[in-house]
């Protein structure tokens, strides 16, 4: 796909901003054990000095095809529990919402913003960083990678929510609180709701205040950041100023969860109750083996339109 530069914008520092050990660790090791398995405060050295990420720097953006046509945006409030789909659907034109974003109850996610090449060098050196790191070779087990710049408005809440990305999310502008659950606590997040998540609904998750107090809670500051694994539901809080995050993250290849938890939704279906993915490699195997034979044969005899 074709890309788009900023004519004059700066080049990256080839070593790219940096990503630390876990900051109550300190140590590699560390960052190993918790790597797509718990959530983590980090340092990074993105901030607005960075000339890529003053508001001016992304206010351009929206003049970029590949960008623009996919953000998604919305201005009103919303609460932690409300689903997407719900928020209202009547919103002023982008531009008009950010550049009153200080006022316009505005919540805006720029997708793609790795396909102008100065961020794509900064997502490159991130996971590059994080390959180093995690040990994980990224390289080989990855489906896709992106970069994504959220601009908030003061107070603003993003739904409760679960995402299909390993992500690493860097504070760059203003103060926010991230409220991150753990996949693996069961009354926090069901294998109903992921199987129905990784099948048909990226809206599966649902907000269960009672457990509120299990969340992992910290308050992102510009030059920190927090490690959200793959599947733990987050919700966040923007404070009283307008912020700017950049998402650094990756998808795992298909056969790593999707398929095994599409193979349970659809067993759970027939009145089963499938094994959790990861207790049984020979049935995840199976299943992923069936359910890419079923996708395979799908695509074969899809009819022509």
């Amino acid at each position: 796909m074709a890309t788009t530069s900023f004519a004059g914008a700066p080049a990256s520092p080839a070593s790219g901003p940096s990503i630390f050990e876990p900051t109550n660790a300190g140590s590699t090791e560390q960052f190993r054990a918790s790597y797509d398995a718990k959530p983590f405060e980090f340092h990074h050295g993105l901030t607005t000095s960075n000339p890529l990420f003053n508001l001016a720097a992304i206010r351009r953006l929206l003049d970029v095809p590949e960008v623009k046509n996919s953000i998604a945006y919305d201005a009103t409030d919303v609460r932690v529990d409300q689903r997407w789909e719900t928020i209202s659907k009547i919103k002023p034109p982008i531009e008009e919402v950010f550049d009153q974003i200080a006022t316009s109850r505005g919540w805006i996610m720029m997708r793609f913003v790795h396909r102008v090449p100065e961020y794509r060098a900064i997502l490159d050196a991130c996971l590059n960083e994080v390959r180093r790191l995690s040990g994980h070779d990224i390289n080989q087990d990855e489906k896709s990678r992106e970069a994504i710049i959220f601009v908030t408005s003061p107070n603003r809440v993003t739904p409760y929510h679960i995402d299909r990305e390993c992500n690493f999310l860097m504070q760059v502008m203003g103060e926010k609180v991230i409220n991150v659950f753990d996949r693996n606590d069961k009354e926090v997040v069901t294998e109903r709701e992921l199987e129905t998540y990784w099948s048909k609904d990226n809206n599966a998750g649902v907000y269960k205040p009672q457990f509120q107090d299990r969340a992992f809670v910290r308050t992102m500051r510009p030059g920190t950041g927090v490690h959200i694994p793959v599947n733990f539901p987050h919700w966040v809080r923007n404070l009283d100023n307008v912020s700017i995050s950049l998402s650094i993250s990756y998808q795992y290849k298909d056969w790593k969860r999707k398929n095994v938890y599409q193979a349970n939704y659809y067993l759970r279906k027939m009145g089963l109750n499938p094994t959790p993915p990861g207790q049984s490699p020979v049935l995840d195997y199976t299943k992923r083996v069936v359910i890419e034979a079923v996708l395979r044969t799908k695509r074969i005899i899809k009819p022509k339109k």
